[in-house]
């Protein structure tokens, strides 16, 4: 069995995974237990469905699967987060310098 055989055996092929209640869950406790919480929004590929990036004022950030744009939308409505597209605006700078201090530590 090769390095990935395993994970590609947990979906049928082709089939990507969807948003859960688990990811949602996870989106809003993470936001609501930190301050200036941006959403940048990742479009669907062919590895992955939408997904969403949170990013605090510190730069750490969190990513999760969402139920496309529209989905991303609504949870930025609800916890009252700007939203950006990724693909369009970027990452903020504070969430590189946050990657790159954990992974010199």
């Amino acid at each position: 069995m090769g390095l990935f055989d395993r994970f590609r055996r947990k979906q049928r092929p082709g089939v990507l995974r969807t948003s859960t209640s688990a990811d949602t869950g996870h989106l809003e406790k993470w936001a609501a237990e930190r301050r200036g919480v941006e959403a940048y929004v990742e479009p669907k590929t062919t590895v992955t469905d939408t997904t969403v990036v949170l990013v605090a004022h510190d730069g750490e950030w969190t990513r999760r699967r969402i139920d496309g744009t529209e989905g991303a939308r609504k949870l930025a409505k609800k916890l009252g987060i700007p939203i950006y597209d990724a693909g369009i605006v970027g990452y903020p700078k504070r969430m590189r310098e946050y990657s790159r201090r954990k992974n010199q530590a």
